[in-house]
């Protein structure tokens, strides 16, 4: 039988060549760099410290050129520094974890149901299959007043939970800074679905009596990227006020949205929206460099309109067996992908590798130039991050995030976990992904931090952060008591 010749073009390990690749464009500066200096170095040798000093003697500085040069040196940093961006640090923050009691066990879901929805079977039958695949667990909770069979959405209990879940959260965090209220410069409350008047950011000036002369913002109807629209907006302000702290309260409240009726796009927020919230205190005063966790690197918003049927579709769909669902990953991201490629192609530049920036840029020219079917170049953001916090919104936003921007099992790890646990708890599923990603002890100093949401609109807004300093395991926290049993299998469909 005749040698089979071996496939050498299978057994050369490009991923070898492409890190040589990155190594070379990476540091192209050094590589240039280093042959002058040494060149510079050697001829210095060869002169001789005597024709040095022979050299130094025949050169003639006139006192005023000197004065007049250093005037213009010390000039140009001056403004160069003052007009340096203050920095942004975001001192500690801190997720609400909500009592046992608010507990919502798949049965107790379904039973509940049953009863509510007991002259709509189809209604109930689509919440059990969205939540067989929803990739939720069992321990999360909805507020008392959804517990009540029927339901009690009033507004005195939708204040009664956003009391809970806001004030909660403002003492925890108040707790770990040593932070008072008359220290708080900026204060700014953000949820979607709940804006009673009085305020929700009205009501924390109330309760802490925070100084008169405070900014306070209450944001609301941006959906779930509504936390990084705050904390861009907190950044903008520190910028105009300096020595400055801001406190930035990220929730959503669930008891007024409780949907009983039989429209499949507004039951589906009934399986998936949990209890939760979460408090940021940001910093742009220089002392707090030290102890603050995470320095605000980059803020990028954009937003691509949808229209009504695009999201309906998303709801809808149904494959040839009928089960109700299954293509949610596929309509959605078709609806998102525009808002999050217009997101990567702004953020990619101020992140990436000159070595990403380059394959992007030469793909993206052939593709212009020689042939429009090419495939584009997706960079790979692992280069330039340590760790993703993508929005816990659902399994489908998950799973279409890690396989196109090529994440391994441990990059989305805490946005599944998260999902699992709390489930979507809105703009606030950022924070307990990043409190996941601390209790594990993987935060290190230097590490680079992406968060990315979406919302409706429809919105990708995304942050970068950069740890200050390597976090010790916390022993608090929304994971304090189950991070040791995580992460779990979630299976595809559990059956209920």
């Amino acid at each position: 039988m005749p040698e089979v010749v071996p496939n050498f073009s299978n057994s050369v390990k490009l991923k070898y060549v492409k890190l040589g690749y990155q190594y070379l464009v990476n540091h192209i500066l050094t590589f240039l760099l280093v042959p002058i200096i040494i060149g510079v170095t050697i001829e210095v040798l060869r002169i001789g410290p005597q024709e040095l000093l022979n050299i130094w003697n025949s050169l003639h500085f006139d006192v005023l050129q000197m004065l007049c040069s250093s005037f213009l040196i010390i000039s140009i940093a001056t403004v160069y520094f003052m007009s340096k961006p203050r920095s942004t640090y975001l001192v500690d923050y801190s997720c609400y974890k909500p009592p046992v009691v608010c507990r919502v066990p798949f049965s107790t879901f379904m039973e509940h149901s049953r009863l509510i929805l007991k002259d709509n079977p189809k209604s109930v039958e689509f919440q059990m299959r969205i939540l067989e695949r929803s990739g939720l667990g069992e321990e999360t909770c909805l507020p008392r007043p959804i517990h009540y069979i029927p339901p009690t959405p009033t507004m005195e209990a939708a204040r009664g939970e956003a009391e809970e879940v806001i004030f909660t959260t403002i003492d925890d965090l108040m707790n770990k800074t040593g932070l008072k209220p008359k220290d708080i410069d900026i204060l700014i409350v953000n949820c979607s679905l709940f804006s009673p008047t009085p305020s929700l950011s009205a009501m924390v000036v109330n309760k802490y009596k925070l100084r008169s002369n405070i900014k306070s913002y209450n944001l609301s109807g941006m959906g779930c990227s509504a936390g990084l629209i705050s904390i861009d907006l907190a950044r903008d302000l520190l910028q105009v006020h300096p020595n400055s702290y801001a406190l930035v309260i990220s929730t959503e409240i669930i008891t007024p949205n409780y949907y009983k009726g039989s429209e499949r796009a507004m039951l589906l927020p009934n399986c998936l929206f949990r209890m939760g919230g979460a408090a940021i205190l940001l910093s742009n005063k220089r002392r707090d460099r030290y102890r603050a966790k995470y320095r605000l690197m980059h803020v990028v918003r954009t937003h691509k309109g949808a229209d009504d049927k695009a999201f309906k579709c998303v709801f809808e769909q149904e494959d040839p067996q009928g089960k109700v669902g299954v293509n949610l990953s596929k309509d959605l991201m078709v609806i998102a992908g525009e808002a999050l490629k217009s997101n990567i192609t702004t953020i990619g530049p101020l992140v990436l590798p000159a070595s990403e920036q380059l394959l992007f840029q030469l793909t993206l020219i052939g593709r212009k130039i020689f042939n429009p079917k090419w495939k584009p170049y997706i960079p790979d953001f692992k280069q330039a991050f340590e760790h993703f916090c993508i929005h816990a919104g659902g399994r489908a936003v998950i799973d279409e995030l890690q396989k196109n921007l090529q994440l391994s099992g441990e990059h989305v790890e805490a946005s599944r976990m998260t999902l699992h646990r709390f489930g979507n708890t809105s703009s606030s599923s950022l924070w307990y992904e990043m409190s996941y990603i601390e209790a594990k002890g993987r935060m290190k100093r230097g590490d680079r931090v992406w968060q990315i949401a979406f919302g409706s609109g429809f919105k990708c807004n995304s942050a970068v952060w950069k740890c200050n300093r390597t976090i010790k395991t916390p022993t608090d926290g929304p994971w304090q008591h189950c991070i040791d049993k995580y992460p779990v299998h979630i299976p595809d469909i559990v059956k209920l």
